[in-house]
C-alpha cells in the first residue's frame, strides 16, 4: 500500500467511529496488505485522534492467548493505542450508540512509574518500571466489518491491527497492587448476573509481565518507548463478551479487585 492509501484508510476508520457506519475489510480492498501497512494505518488513525485533542495515555496488547493466535493463524501478539477519551470510570454506564458493536475483555493493567524501552528489555526491567497493577476491562469495538458480506471472509489480523487492534475503551478498578504472582490473578466475569467467562493471568503469554516485555521490545523497532504514567493493558485472559444495549458487566477479580460497567 502507498502512504496515501494508509491515510485514506485511517480517515475512513475515523469516520466510521464518528458515524457508527462500519467500513469494509481492508484485507479485501487491499489483498496485498502487510503488517507494516496495518500499523501504518493505525498510526494515522491515532495521529488524527491526537490532532483533535485526544492525547495518548497508553497502549493495549492483544492476541496474547494461544487460542486467539491459533484462530487468526498468527504466532505473535498485536498492539494498539489508548487515548484519553477511551478512559471510563469504574461503574460507568455507556450511552446507547456510543460504540458500534461493543465487547469486553478482562485484563490486568500496568501503570508505569518510569520510561522503559529497548530491544533488550527484560522481565526485571518491567517490574522495576511498574508503579502498580490493577484490575481492568477493555472495551473492544469494530469500525471494520467482522466479515465481508459478499464472500463471508472473516476479518484478518491486518484488519484488526489497522482498526487500532479493535481498541475502544478501558475501565480500571480502584485497587492497586504490586506486580506479583500475576499468573494466578483470575476473574469471574458475569453478564446480567450470569457467569460468562473465567480465566487466569497465565493465559497471557504465561505471565502478563511478559506481555509488557514484548510491547517494549516491539516499540524499540520504531524508536519508541513506554513512558512514565502510561497505562498498559497486558492482554485478555477470557474470550470477548458481547455487550448489546441493556448489558451489565461485573468482573470479580477476588482479592485483586472488581470492575463494573453497563451499556444502556
Amino acid at each position: 500500500m502507498k502512504a496515501e492509501q494508509h491515510k485514506a484508510a485511517a480517515d475512513a476508520l475515523i469516520q466510521a467511529e464518528q458515524t457508527g457506519e462500519q467500513i469494509g475489510l481492508l484485507s479485501v480492498a487491499h489483498p496485498d496488505i502487510t503488517m507494516d501497512d496495518a500499523y501504518a494505518i493505525q498510526d494515522q488513525f491515532v495521529a488524527a485522534k491526537v490532532a483533535s485533542g485526544d492525547p495518548v495515555i497508553g497502549w493495549k496488547i492483544g492476541l496474547t492467548s494461544r487460542a486467539m493466535q491459533m484462530a487468526l493463524n498468527i504466532d505473535i501478539p498485536d498492539s494498539g493505542v489508548l487515548t484519553r477519551s477511551m478512559l471510563f470510570e469504574n461503574g460507568a454506564t455507556i450511552p446507547a450508540g456510543h460504540f458500534i458493536q461493543p465487547r469486553i475483555e478482562a485484563e490486568i493493567a500496568f501503570v508505569m512509574k518510569s520510561d522503559i524501552g529497548g530491544d533488550t528489555v527484560t522481565r526485571d526491567d518491567v517490574l522495576a518500571a511498574t508503579d502498580y497493577v490493577a484490575p481492568a476491562l477493555e472495551i473492544l469495538d469494530t469500525r471494520i466489518l467482522r466479515a465481508d458480506p459478499a464472500t463471508g471472509q472473516p476479518r484478518k489480523v491486518f484488519d484488526t491491527i489497522a482498526d487500532n487492534a479493535a481498541n475502544a475503551g478501558i475501565v480500571m478498578g480502584s485497587e492497586r497492587h504490586q506486580p506479583e504472582n500475576l499468573r494466578w490473578v483470575g476473574a469471574i466475569v458475569s453478564r446480567n448476573g450470569t457467569v460468562e467467562e473465567t480465566g487466569l493471568g497465565a493465559g497471557v503469554l504465561n505471565d502478563p509481565v511478559e506481555s509488557v516485555v514484548w510491547l517494549a521490545r516491539r516499540m524499540a523497532l520504531y524508536g519508541n518507548v513506554i513512558k512514565a504514567g502510561q497505562i498498559i493493558l497486558s492482554g485478555s485472559f477470557i474470550r470477548p463478551i458481547e455487550c448489546p444495549p441493556g448489558t451489565d458487566i461485573s468482573a470479580d477479580f477476588g482479592s485483586f479487585g472488581r470492575v463494573d460497567l453497563s451499556f444502556s
